[in-house]
């Protein structure tokens, strides 16, 4: 989930201290897009191993003094000793917080563990099993990367090599981890991989090698006029999933394995030197504790009460929501209308039209066309850690035999719960994952700011603009795809039931569009209804200036995203069935993925914005994205309606969890903000109303 990179630099080479230096620095930019909360450096020289970890960006460190005196002072003790045979080593890290807060300098990396220093990109998941199982090493931190590094120093301390120590490490852990170590006793560093996700370069004359967590960033680098002369891009080989690499500091002479159950029984020395080297971390000095959480971001119990007892009006006779006869969509939603008989419009358009799906048999034939006998990437997918993308991975990989690569935007909102089961299904399969960080902080900021904007007049219109932050999804996903020559793309979306949960959303905007339409996804709407959807912001920013901020880019480019960039992809279940039940069971069987504790829902999770505008739209309008895919599930005859009523009435339950979560997040008093929603003007009544001619939508 993290940037991670190094460079090793062998004995009596001649590479210049400016070069060096100018190496790690353009790493550390080029793996800052794959996270940009912390950054960390580790130099080995001679006889220590200094380690600095700062819980700033990283170009923000590569600008800081003590970076440049730590680096200077390294490179030129290697340079003066360079006759003697001492060789050079560096690892960079940039970190996407998964596990540890960041405020606690300890949690973040490179992490110093019983005499070994390690950078991981990934999430151990089972961390807390794990130290449980080993009572006597000490836990120190809340970073998973701890129990990595303490377990492999832990079998090496009983007589394991660092190969040995290394396989049966990687067999006790479950998710996800590509790990760089260096060890206080050995002039070995150990690369590892179960996804995939390390890259390596040997230079033409064997002095220096360098390892990167994605093949483009080496690529970016190689291509430097700098270095360029020292390296054949064409040279760039990949740490496979499921195999490590050990590598001699003083000559880069490496050896390959894979990190099977095959531990050799006739145990090897520990290879380690006679004199350890020390490990002086250099870091800032940090406080014991991050502070306790601000009560802004806790509900009140009386809150917590009141949310819930909207929850029981709406489903109570005191609340006259109409709802169709024959599914359960209610009068509030945008455009509907009922016949004679209580059946609304949505329902009769179902009567009337044949199956769309267009069948395994139209997909096999489209992968095959992309397919790769040489096992190298031929698909992108876009993979969130929700139930459709991890079931559709599984099927893509196992099923349609696809090799592919990974991608996720992470602009902020994606849930430790999202990042916990992307880490078990690639770690799982063995697939590796690109990762594109926002600027996390700032992305943020921008939440709030449109938050706040909204709460100064609630309009169900603009709630999606709480959401504009991640629409660069679909910008990175052509770029990824352009970096890693890769034509196929493929969503594990495209069920009509989870599509058709937009319709409301755009209607609210005044934009009438039916659940065939929807298919089409947002570029497919028409110019006229576009204009419309420009109109509508338009108004609600004149009319309230208060979204006139700085995320107003992330609107346009929201904007530019989702309507005007082509939409060339695959939908995964646009071809075969979307079968709830089987999709939750086969990623609970494979995979062990894992269910949010505040809802009994599994779609959504992945989403650290769900539980918020949900409630807002089940507040103001009494009924969620949950009531339009349960309507759908009932026209297939997949349940029935009253079934559906069940359903939604936990589903549409206040999930506080992650509502607190959110406001945490964001840094918003929520107490507040939902009192704000609570008493929001609302599209229900005890009379019913036909909404879709209301001055609500002019």
């Amino acid at each position: 989930m993290c940037g991670i990179f190094g460079v090793f630099v062998r004995d009596h080479s001649n590479f210049s201290n400016s070069i060096i230096k100018n190496i790690v620095k353009n790493l550390y930019t080029l793996s800052e897009s794959r996270g940009k909360e912390a950054s960390g450096l580790v130099i080995r020289t001679n006889d220590t191993i200094q380690v600095l970890k700062e819980p700033v960006a990283a170009s923000i460190l590569i600008k800081s003094n003590v970076f440049s005196n730590i680096f200077d002072s390294s490179i030129n003790s290697k340079r003066s000793t360079m006759e003697s045979g001492k060789s050079l080593t560096i690892l960079g890290h940039s970190r996407l917080v998964t596990n540890g807060k960041v405020e606690l300098n300890s949690n973040n990396q490179p992490v110093i563990k019983d005499g070994s220093v390690g950078i991981h990109n990934g999430i151990v998941v089972n961390d807390q099993k794990l130290w449980n199982a080993y009572p006597s090493i000490e836990k120190k931190f809340d970073v998973d990367t701890e129990v990595l590094l303490g377990l492999l120093q832990f079998h090496r301390s009983n007589g394991s090599s660092i190969i040995n120590a290394a396989k049966i490490t990687f067999n006790e852990i479950e998710g996800s981890a590509s790990i760089a170590v260096l060890f206080d006793d050995a002039d070995t560093a150990l690369l590892a991989t179960n996804t995939g996700s390390l890259y390596m370069v040997m230079g033409l004359h064997q002095d220096i090698a360098i390892f990167s967590s994605e093949k483009y960033i080496l690529q970016q680098l190689l291509g430097m006029k700098f270095i360029k002369s020292f390296f054949d891009s064409y040279s760039i080989t990949q740490v496979k999933a499921g195999t490590g690499c050990t590598l001699n500091l003083s000559t880069l002479q490496h050896e390959v394995f894979t990190l099977d159950n095959n531990i050799s029984k006739d145990i090897p020395k520990i290879d380690q030197n006679e004199a350890k080297q020390k490990i002086i971390d250099i870091s800032l000095p940090e406080a014991t504790s991050v502070d306790e959480i601000d009560s802004r971001y806790r509900l009140t119990l009386e809150m917590k009460q009141d949310m819930l007892k909207v929850w029981e009006r709406i489903y109570s006779d005191e609340t006259l929501i109409k709802r169709c006869k024959k599914c359960i969509m209610p009068d509030t939603m945008p455009f509907v209308t009922f016949d004679e008989e209580g059946v609304c419009n949505h329902c009769r358009s179902y009567e009337h039209r044949g199956s769309i799906l267009k069948g395994g048999a139209a997909l096999k034939k489209i992968v095959a066309h992309y397919r790769r006998s040489s096992g190298e990437p031929d698909a992108l997918i876009g993979f969130s850690g929700g139930r459709d993308s991890s079931f559709g991975l599984y099927y893509l990989t196992k099923t349609m035999k696809l090799h592919p690569l990974t991608f996720i935007y992470d602009w902020g909102m994606v849930t430790d719960l999202a990042r916990r089961n992307q880490a078990r299904v690639c770690g799982k399969l063995g697939i590796e994952q690109i990762i594109v960080s926002a600027d996390i902080k700032k992305k943020r900021e921008n939440i709030r700011k449109n938050f706040e904007a909204w709460l100064k007049k609630p309009d169900l219109g603009m709630v999606p603009i709480l959401m504009a932050g991640d629409k660069e999804f679909y910008h990175y996903f052509h770029k990824i795809r352009k970096q890693n020559n890769i034509q196929l793309f493929v969503f594990c979306g495209g069920y009509e039931g989870e599509e058709a949960s937009g319709l409301f959303k755009l209607g609210f905007c005044g934009v009438d569009r039916n659940e065939k339409e929807a298919l089409y996804r947002m570029t497919g709407i028409s110019l006229k209804n576009k204009l419309k959807l420009v109109l509508y912001y338009v108004k609600s920013f004149v009319t309230n200036p208060a979204y006139i901020n700085s995320s107003i880019f992330d609107t346009l480019f929201a904007y530019y995203s989702s309507y005007i960039l082509p939409d060339d992809y695959v939908y995964l279940f646009e071809y075969i069935e979307w079968d709830e039940e089987e999709i939750v069971k086969t990623i609970r069987e494979q995979f062990d993925w894992e269910l949010e504790t505040d809802t009994p829902a599994t779609w959504r999770t992945d989403d650290g914005t769900a539980a918020i505008y949900n409630y807002i739209y089940f507040t103001m309008a009494g009924f969620t994205e949950f009531d339009i895919i349960r309507c759908h599930q009932v026209r297939e005859g997949k349940i029935s309606r009253d079934e559906a009523m069940k359903l939604v009435m936990e589903e549409n339950k206040p999930r506080f969890k992650s509502i607190e979560w959110y406001a945490e997040t964001i840094d918003l008093d929520i107490n507040r903000a939902i009192e704000i929603i609570n008493g929001a003007p609302r599209l229900y009544s005890k009379s019913t109303v036909n909404y879709s001619n209301s001055e609500y939508f002019l």
